[in-house]
């Protein structure tokens, strides 16, 4: 028998913003995703349901089998999606948790689930503390998930810095994946087929996969999931280069079932068509690491993502991306919004170190560790026994504290900039956990916030008319949140 140089690894972003009221701490009802209660239900009835049992069908439409799409690819959940998987679509959840177990004993003990920073935050335009509470939150939630810790952890939206992947080196990830273009190679031809070492400081150093960009777009963007076998083939194509070779593809998860009708059937038929070459064999980037481990160092191009040509623009100006359909619009509103939520998070941040002295020796250790109350790793009583001093009005107060902070870096989720106006849903999310934050704030301080914050998001001027600014939209998201909370 021939050795088999040629490894395939189909990867899964599988993402979604959170979506609950931050004073019910549930979804309330949108619209927009009719015919279900909101957009999780709707994409995991779409999407994450199916491919935890995809159809395979013979030539007269017949299902013959029933596969676990997920135990065959290398994937990431993020860790606010999984939280409502977890309560509200049981079975999906249990799915994915044992794919990560079927997946370890198919490529030689490494499971295909890596670890996401937790709330899809960009590192680059985050703080140094935000983007180490984001990474270790990440890994514990995926520790308690997944019951071991996490070889790899994706990058939101593939935003990448040096501090950020030194945090990830140190808490113990030992590789992530990137867009061909954050290569930084001046002087040489990057080879997609194989993983680098990044060299970090101090001695260390991460190492990094390029996914093959051009088939990724093909099956993001193009009808590649019409066709199973089509799919598998362009797969299976690789260059003539002597020695292992990995062909990988990175897209959103959403890719199969919600954006492209029947991608589960079509990712199930490929992956299997895969499993029965002689020439090629499904692998995740774990194992590969560890069979063929990087023969040469490259540098990354900080502060650039996968879904913005200006860097990570798209997340603080008008850089031209745009989701499409209303060409004569524009998204200058990005930039008064972040500079909003920034002023607002230097304010959290120092109410949060004055109210705390007396009663938190190192408040910042002991954000890192909330965690662990939020995932229910451990009840209040465990996570205070290191502050068995602090009075029960004393505790309620640290707990306010650490809830300003999470909502303070939720208000940060990605998908407030990504879209094309502020008034949509996405940006609505974020300015309701600003909201949660101001009211904590305001309640632990005395101080008012809101005046100020207004005055900032007033300059975010929406597209549509009826919608005026930040500042309107703002009024309204929180009103009607507040009604739906005393409903």
């Amino acid at each position: 028998m021939s050795k088999i140089n040629k490894f395939i690894c189909v990867h899964g972003h599988f993402y979604q913003p959170p979506r609950e009221n931050p004073w019910l701490e549930a979804i309330t009802h949108q619209e927009s995703a009719y015919p279900f209660h909101d957009w999780n239900e709707r994409i995991n009835a779409e999407c994450y349901a199916p491919n935890a049992g995809a159809r395979i069908l013979d030539e007269k439409d017949v299902v013959t089998e029933r596969v676990n799409n997920y135990s065959r690819i290398s994937f990431d959940f993020g860790p606010t999606l999984l939280s409502w998987m977890e309560s509200k679509a049981p079975d999906t959840y249990q799915a994915i948790l044992d794919a990560d177990k079927i997946s370890r004993e198919k490529f030689s003990g490494h499971g295909s689930a890596m670890a996401q920073c937790y709330s899809h935050m960009i590192m680059p335009l985050a703080s140094s503390k935000d983007k180490y509470t984001q990474v270790y939150w990440g890994i514990r939630d995926f520790e308690f998930r997944f019951k071991r810790l996490p070889e790899g952890m994706w990058l939101p939206e593939t935003a990448v810095d040096l501090e950020t992947l030194e945090i990830m080196a140190d808490l113990g990830i030992r590789f992530t994946i990137l867009a061909p273009h954050q290569a930084d190679r001046p002087h040489g031809e990057l080879d997609i087929n194989q993983p680098y070492s990044v060299r970090l400081g101090a001695g260390k150093s991460i190492n990094v996969f390029f996914y093959n960009g051009s088939l990724s777009q093909s099956l993001a963007f193009e009808n590649l999931l019409r066709d199973g076998k089509c799919f598998a083939e362009k797969l299976m194509q690789t260059n003539d280069a002597e020695g292992p070779q990995l062909l990988s593809v990175a897209t959103d998860g959403e890719t199969y079932g919600h954006h492209h009708k029947f991608g589960d059937m079509a990712l199930a038929f490929a992956l299997k068509y895969i499993d029965n070459q002689t020439d090629a064999r499904l692998t995740n980037f774990a194992e590969y690491l560890q069979k063929f481990p990087p023969q040469e160092e490259i540098k990354i191009v900080e502060e650039t993502s996968w879904s913005c040509a200006h860097g990570v623009e798209r997340w603080n100006s008008h850089c031209g991306c745009e989701t499409g359909g209303h060409h004569e619009w524009n998204q200058n509103w990005r930039g008064p919004l972040r500079e909003a939520l920034d002023w607002l998070q230097g304010r959290v941040n120092s109410i949060f170190v004055e109210v705390s002295k007396g009663l938190i020796e190192n408040p910042w250790e002991m954000r890192n560790r909330y965690i662990d109350i939020c995932i229910n790793r451990c009840d209040r009583d465990s996570f205070f026994s290191e502050q068995s001093r602090l009075e029960e009005p004393e505790k309620i107060v640290v707990l306010k504290l650490l809830e300003l902070q999470r909502h303070a870096m939720l208000m940060y989720t990605s998908c407030g900039w990504f879209f094309n106006d502020i008034s949509g849903i996405e940006t609505e999310q974020i300015l309701l956990y600003a909201g949660k934050a101001i009211q904590l704030a305001e309640e632990l301080s005395g101080d008012a916030l809101e005046p100020r914050f207004l005055e900032l998001l007033e300059p975010a001027e929406s597209n549509i008319p009826e919608k005026g600014n930040g500042s309107q939209v703002y009024k309204n998201v929180i009103e009607k949140a507040r009604m739906d909370f005393q409903v």
